[in-house]
């Protein structure tokens, strides 16, 4: 009888931490379609853009990961698409047993125009610093209280420090705590730990406020390659074989030994 009513408390708080889980996933995602339609942006309770596919470094962390709750479009005058995104990490302990520990963020990417090198601006914790003594050293600049409180990354200095300027940091010690930046190509992404549907109005606002941050020298030092519309691409294309053909063409040798060049068909010479 015991052991009858222990399995039947055990079934009980499945079902409850089942239909509960259920209703807060309800929840969310009518929150996030009520932020969708007060913002004038679309909602998709999974991700139709493939956004996984993104080459952003917090995409790749964990065992398993997944997008979510995803709007998208116009937001004062940028591009955006806003989610949940979360990935675990799996162990197993020594019985064999394996557990997994979820990671959920909130993730804002919209457009730059500029072709840029991988770049990522976070906030200072213990992991950064353990990094750093690991010889993963971030980019230091100019400004202590900025070094204190951002780690910043990449494989382009030079890049960093353009984009990295002395507005930027400013900007950054003001509003940007509590944020991770991630800029790859032309796109950038702005997220934080988990938010409620709301927040994210907050986290759109901080990406385009970034945009409207970035340096000047960065669209004229990094520009995008402007594509060619497609009859001057054609052309484009029919030249350069031209070219190719003209510098690779050789003569067929003669039929007979010694022969020179044709006569004109006059007879001079």
């Amino acid at each position: 009888m015991g052991a009858f009513l222990i399995f039947t408390g055990l079934v009980a708080v499945a079902v409850v931490a089942l239909v509960g889980s259920y209703y807060m996933k309800k929840k969310r995602r009518e929150g996030f379609a009520l932020v969708a339609r007060q913002l004038g942006m679309e909602y998709w309770p999974q991700d139709p853009f493939g956004l996984l596919a993104e080459p952003f470094a917090l995409f790749q962390k964990g065992d398993g990961r997944g997008i979510e709750n995803v709007i998208a479009g116009p937001y004062q005058t940028v591009e955006a698409k806003a989610f949940d995104y979360w990935y675990y990490d799996e162990s197993t302990n020594a019985k064999g047993q394996t557990s997994k520990t979820y990671y959920r963020f909130d993730c804002v990417i919209v457009p730059i125009d500029a072709a840029c090198s991988p770049l990522t601006i976070d906030n200072e914790n213990v992991l950064t610093r353990l990094a750093d003594a690991l010889s993963f050293h971030d980019i230091e600049f100019e400004s202590e209280d900025f070094n204190r409180a951002f780690n910043v990354k990449s494989p382009d200095k030079k890049f960093a420090n353009d984009f990295v300027d002395a507005r930027m940091m400013q900007w950054l010690l003001q509003n940007g705590r509590g944020t991770a930046f991630e800029i790859m190509g032309d796109r950038l992404m702005c997220y934080r730990r988990k938010l409620s549907p709301m927040e994210i109005v907050t986290l759109l606002g901080l990406s385009k406020a970034f945009l409207d941050r970035v340096p000047k020298v960065v669209y004229s030092l990094y520009a995008r390659p402007i594509p060619l519309a497609p009859e001057a691409a054609h052309e484009q294309e029919a030249a350069n074989e031209a070219k190719w053909l003209a510098g690779h063409y050789t003569p067929e040798p003669p039929d007979t030994p010694g022969a020179g060049p044709l006569a004109p068909p006059d007879g001079t010479v």
